[in-house]
């Protein structure tokens, strides 16, 4: 009995994105630096980088970089899906110009964790929450999904838009705290904090449960809903959203302000803070 011909796996054949090498440096302040090999291209957000060496050309491009061949239209749409997404209307691509392997690093804007996708092993597609983005590959073509369903996109934490990343390149994520990664099996279902999701394939359901009770509603400190993922397909959390940072900061300074009201700055010297 003859054999189907086996089907070569997605490593086998080349990548139509750029390639590029990268070393991920530091703990909870993380930078990721990357080589480029004479003429290869990365593509980051506006103000994320944070060195690069001599030969490395940079240049802000207006819309998506990755999507050369679209023309004037095509870079207006891709702007204007970006300005949905509440994203800057320009990404940063560095060249290596000279006949050397160049260098160019990119800095986390806040304490959190980089994880590199490669998104040819990811089945070609990423969704992700805003504002993860931090570079990737040139080739990797940064857009906009639609969530599809309503309560998820009114109650989800991501509202009705996530970041789509496309191709079959190397994508950098950024979020805060530690990411985790969960494996889930066809049908198995995972809540989520919805401030706590980071990304997930496109195979992955995605919706809101009420969080149910009364006193889980008024005191559990979970919201009023929780994200649903529900498989088959891989999810990348985070351990501390920033807006969970910003609220805590935000509380910290509230209430030094009204317990320096009675005793002024006596009372920040008594409590050990001046």
């Amino acid at each position: 009995m003859t054999q189907p011909p086996a089907v070569p796996s997605p490593s086998v054949y080349p990548r139509r994105a750029h390639e590029i090498d990268f070393r991920i440096h530091g703990d909870d302040m993380q930078f990721v630096e990357v080589d480029l090999d004479p003429g290869e291209t990365v593509v980051s957000e506006a103000g994320a980088m944070l060195f690069m060496t001599d030969g490395v050309q940079m240049e802000t491009r207006f819309g998506d970089p990755s999507s050369e061949d679209t023309g004037i239209l095509g870079k207006f749409l891709s702007a204007g899906k970006r300005l949905l997404a509440r994203e800057s209307l320009f990404l940063t691509t560095y060249t290596a110009s000279r006949a050397a392997v160049e260098t160019v690093a990119f800095a986390a804007p806040y304490p959190g964790k980089i994880v590199a996708a490669d998104l040819r092993e990811l089945g070609g597609t990423l969704l992700c929450q805003k504002d993860s983005f931090l570079c990737a590959a040139k080739g990797v073509t940064v857009g906009i999904a639609f969530t599809k369903k309503l309560g998820a996109g009114f109650f989800g934490g991501e509202g009705f838009i996530l970041q789509k990343l496309e191709g079959d390149g190397l994508a950098f994520l950024h979020a805060g705290g530690t990411i985790t990664k969960r494996t889930l099996a066809p049908g198995e279902r995972l809540k989520v904090d919805t401030g706590c999701l980071v990304g997930f394939n496109p195979s992955v359901g995605y919706d809101i449960e009420f969080v149910g009770g009364l006193k889980n509603t008024f005191f559990g400190g979970e919201g009023l809903f929780l994200a649903t993922m529900t498989g088959p397909g891989e999810v990348w959390l985070q351990s501390l959203p920033l807006s969970r940072l910003a609220t805590r900061i935000a509380g910290a300074f509230v209430r030094r302000k009204g317990e320096g009201s009675v005793l002024g700055g006596l009372g920040n010297l008594l409590d050990g803070r001046e």
